[in-house]
C-alpha cells in the first residue's frame, strides 16, 4: 500500500500550530523567549539546506512480518507506515538496525522495524519524551531553571534550580498530563558548539553541562513547547502519546567539578502511554523489590557496606563463599580456552596513565596518592595498560600469538557518591578482565572464541542473550578503512556465531569496535555484561611489536574482554534472577542438618563433617528448644537447598531423611549416596534441585 497520500490526509501543519497556540498561553520568561528566538532561526536556517537535498523518489519499506510497504523518499515516516498497517502501539522503530524516529522521513529502501513501550528502546524513547514535558512544565509552570534532563534505566528526570519550594509530585504529575494532553510536537535540531552557545546564553551551568555532554562536533536538542531540551534522542512524534506520569521523588544532585552548585536538585519520575503500562510497571517494581539483592544480601548474611569505605563491599563468609565459587567457575573456563593468569600492581604513577592516555580523559575518576617527593600516584581503574606493561618487556614472536591474560586484581573507580547502589554501582570491584594480543589474521577467530566462551557461561546461568554490533562514534581515533575492516570481521565472526545481533550504530568505543551482549534476567529485565571491544590505539601508544613470520615487526591487535563483567554486579544480578533462591552450585546454604532430638545431634555432627569434607556449605541446627516443623520451616525460609532430617532410624541405618527447599519430601537415603548424588549435581552446575 502507498503511504504518500496518506501522509497529506494524516499529517497537517494546523495540527501543530493549534497545539503551540494552546500551550502559548503560559506565561513565557524573557530568557526563554530568547531561546526560542534562536531556536527557530537555526530551525529556518537548516530546513532550507535540507527542503533543497530531498530528493522525492519511490521506495520499499520491508516489514519484520514480511511484508513490504511502497512509499516515497523524503516523505515517507515510519509513523505512516505503522498507520497504513494499522499497528498500534508503535512508539519509535529501527531502520536497517538504527534508530530512528516515528516522524523522521525515510531516504531509501530499508528494514524496519516498529517498537512498542514492551521493548527497552519503546520504553526509553517514551522516558526521554517524558523528560522534554518535565522540562517544559518545571520551566513554564513553576519557574525552575533546569540544568540537565535525561533518561536512565529507571525512568525520566530533570536536575533543576528553583526558588518555588511549594510545589508537589502531585502538582507536577498533573502538570505534566496536562502539557503532553496538548500533543505538542517535539521539533528536532542538531546544533555543534557555537550555535550551543548562541542558544543556552545567559545560562552558566546549563551550557557548561550541555558542553560536557558534547561527545562529537553537533549535539540534538528538542523543542517541547516553549522549551528545549538536550537529548540524544530519538523521541515520540508527540506528546499526546504519554497519558500517564507518576513523579517518584525530589533529591540532591552532587556534580562533578561543580560543588559549587549545592542547591541542585533532581526530579525524577516515569511516564507511560497508558494505565495498563503503569500498572505493569508498578507489579514489576514489586517483584524488582522482593528481589533486590541489597534485602536479600542482608537477610542471607552475605555483604554489607559501611562509610569507613563507601562503595565498598564487605562480603561475609556466604558471599565470598558465592564470589569465589564465580571466580573458579571462569578460572576453570580460562584454563580450558587458553589463557593464563596474571597478577599486576595496584598502584601506577600518573607516567603510566599519561602514556596509555587515561589521564587526560579518565583521571578525575580515579583515586590518587602522594608520597615522598611529590611523586602523584594513581589506584587502576583498569588492567589493560599494565598488561601491555607486559606485553613489551622482551621481543615477543608470532609463535607466542595470540597471548591470552586475565587478571583479577581489585580495581578502583572513584564514582560520585549519589550514583553508588549496592553491588550494582561501587568503587571497589574486580572484573573477570581478560585481554588477547593477536595478529590481525587471527582476530576473527579469536572472537569468535570470546562469543563462543559467553554462550557457556550465560548457558549454565540460564540466561537468554543477544549481541550489539557498536560500530564506529564521532570522533574516534584512527583511520576510516582500519575501523571498516575491523568492523566486517566483528560481523562476520557475529554471522558464524549464529546468535541474534543487532547494529548499534555509532556506540562504539573512541579506539575501536565492540560486541556488548545483553542478557535477559527471570523477570524480564536487560543487563549488559559481557563485552569483546577490538583497540587499535594502545599498541600504538605503548609502540607495542611482534617479529612475524617474514622477519619483520608488526603491530598486534588488542581485545579487551570480560564475561561476567565485575563480581559484584554479576552477583546482584544473579541475587535478582534467582530471587535468593541460589541454585545448589552457588548456593551459600546448601544443606542444613537438623537433629530429631538431643540423641542424634553427635551423627548430625559426623553428617556435616562427611559432607564439608567433600566441600559443601553445611550447617547443623543445634538449637533443641524449637519443634521439628519449625526447625524445617527456618531452614527453608533461610533458602537451603535440602534440608537432612536425622533421628533414631537415621542414626541406626546410616541415612538421611532428605527434604527439598521447596518442601518436596526425597525419602530416607543412605548419606553416601545423597553425597554422590549432589557432588554430581554440583559439580555438573546444575540450576535444577532434582536429586
Amino acid at each position: 500500500m502507498a503511504v504518500t497520500q496518506l501522509f497529506r490526509l494524516v499529517v497537517s501543519r494546523s495540527t501543530v500550530h493549534v497545539a503551540l497556540r494552546s500551550y502559548s498561553k503560559l506565561q513565557v520568561s524573557p530568557a526563554l523567549s530568547g531561546r526560542l528566538r534562536v531556536f527557530e532561526s537555526l530551525k529556518e536556517k537548516q530546513g532550507s539546506i535540507k527542503r533543497a537535498e530531498v530528493t522525492e523518489k519511490p521506495l520499499s519499506v520491508h516489514l519484520a512480518d514480511g511484508r513490504t510497504v511502497k512509499g516515497t523518499a523524503g516523505v515517507t515516516t515510519p509513523l505512516l507506515v505503522a498507520q497504513s498497517v494499522r499497528l498500534k502501539g508503535a512508539l519509535v522503530s529501527k531502520v536497517n538496525g538504527e534508530l530512528w524516529e516515528l516522524g523522521r522521513p525515510l531516504e531509501a529502501d530499508c528494514e524496519l522495524q516498529l517498537l512498542g513501550f514492551d521493548t527497552v528502546e519503546g520504553k526509553q524513547a517514551a522516558w526521554r519524551t517524558g523528560a522534554c514535558v518535565l522540562v517544559s512544565v518545571l520551566e513554564g509552570m513553576f519557574g525552575a531553571g533546569v540544568c540537565r534532563e535525561g533518561s536512565s534505566d529507571f525512568g525520566l528526570f530533570c536536575d533543576h534550580v528553583s526558588d518555588n519550594s511549594s510545589y508537589s509530585l502531585n502538582d507536577v504529575e498533573a502538570r505534566c498530563k496536562e502539557v503532553a494532553g496538548l500533543k505538542l510536537p517535539l521539533i528536532r535540531l542538531e546544533v555543534n558548539g557555537e550555535e550551543v552557545q548562541e542558544l543556552f546564553q545567559g545560562s552558566t551551568l546549563r551550557l557548561q553541562l550541555v558542553e560536557e555532554q558534547m561527545s562529537g562536533s553537533t549535539i540534538t536538542v528538542y523543542r517541547c513547547g516553549d522549551s528545549i531540551a538536550v537529548c540524544n534522542g530519538p523521541l515520540l512524534p508527540h506528546t499526546g502519546l504519554l497519558k500517564v506520569f507518576k513523579m517518584l521523588q525530589l533529591s540532591t544532585v552532587t556534580l562533578a567539578n561543580h560543588s559549587e552548585c549545592s542547591a541542585l536538585t533532581r526530579l525524577s519520575g516515569v511516564a507511560f502511554p497508558g494505565e495498563k503500562d503503569r500498572e505493569e510497571w508498578e507489579r514489576e517494581q514489586e517483584e524488582a523489590k522482593r528481589r533486590d539483592h541489597r534485602r536479600i544480601g542482608t537477610d542471607q548474611e552475605l555483604f554489607f557496606f559501611n562509610e569507613v569505605s563507601p562503595g565498598s563491599c564487605f562480603f561475609l563468609p556466604k558471599g565470598a563463599h558465592i564470589y569465589n565459587t564465580l571466580t573458579d567457575f571462569i578460572k576453570s573456563e580460562y584454563r580450558r580456552r587458553g589463557f593464563t593468569e596474571v597478577v599486576t600492581p595496584t598502584l601506577y604513577s600518573t607516567a603510566l596513565w599519561e602514556r596509555s592516555g587515561h589521564w587526560e580523559h579518565y583521571s578525575e575518576n580515579m583515586f590518587t596518592v602522594t608520597s615522598e617527593g611529590a611523586q602523584t600516584y594513581a589506584l587502576k581503574p583498569m588492567n589493560c595498560p599494565a598488561h601491555c606493561l607486559m606485553f613489551e618487556q622482551r621481543v615477543r614472536s608470532w609463535r607466542e600469538l595470540p597471548l591470552r591474560w586475565a587478571d583479577f586484581g581489585a580495581l578502583h573507580r572513584n564514582e560520585l557518591s549519589g550514583a553508588l547502589g549496592g553491588l550494582t554501582r561501587v568503587r571497589r570491584f574486580c572484573q573477570d578482565d581478560a585481554h588477547i594480543f593477536c595478529t590481525p589474521e587471527q582476530l576473527e577467530e579469536e572472537i569468535v572464541a570470546c562469543l563462543d566462551f559467553v554462550r557457556r557461561v550465560y548457558h549454565v546461568f540460564g540466561f537468554s542473550f543477544h549481541c550489539l554490533l557498536s560500530t564506529r562514534p564521532t570522533p574516534c581515533m584512527g583511520e576510516p578503512e582500519q575501523w571498516d575492516n575491523a568492523e566486517q570481521q566483528l560481523e562476520r565472526s557475529l554471522q558464524q556465531f549464529g546468535e541474534r545481533w543487532e547494529l548499534n550504530p555509532g556506540d562504539g568505543a573512541f579506539y575501536g569496535p565492540k560486541i556488548d551482549i545483553l542478557i535477559k534476567d527471570a523477570i524480564g529485565r536487560q543487563h549488559q555484561c559481557a563485552t569483546i571491544q577490538l583497540d587499535f590505539q594502545l599498541p600504538i601508544r605503548f609502540d607495542l611489536q611482534y617479529v612475524g613470520q617474514d622477519g619483520q615487526l608488526h603491530r598486534p591487535v588488542m581485545i579487551h574482554r570480560a564475561v561476567l563483567g565485575s563480581l559484584e554486579r554479576m552477583i546482584a544480578i544473579l541475587a535478582e534472577n534467582f530471587g535468593g533462591k541460589w541454585p545448589l552450585w552457588l548456593s551459600p546454604a546448601q544443606v542444613m542438618v537438623i537433629p530429631v532430638g538431643g540423641d542424634n545431634e553427635a551423627y548430625g555432627r559426623q553428617v556435616v563433617q562427611r559432607f564439608l569434607e567433600a566441600g559443601f556449605m553445611i550447617d547443623l541446627h543445634e538449637d533443641q528448644g524449637a519443634t521439628l516443623n519449625k526447625k524445617i520451616r527456618s531452614a527453608q525460609l533461610a533458602q537451603y537447598n535440602y534440608i537432612f532430617v536425622v533421628g533414631d532410624k537415621e542414626c541406626e541405618s546410616g541415612t538421611v531423611s532428605v527434604r527439598s527447599r521447596g518442601g518436596k519430601q526425597l525419602g530416607r537415603r543412605p548419606a553416601e549416596e545423597v553425597l554422590g548424588s549432589l557432588t554430581k549435581l554440583r559439580d555438573a552446575r546444575s540450576n535444577l534441585d532434582d536429586l
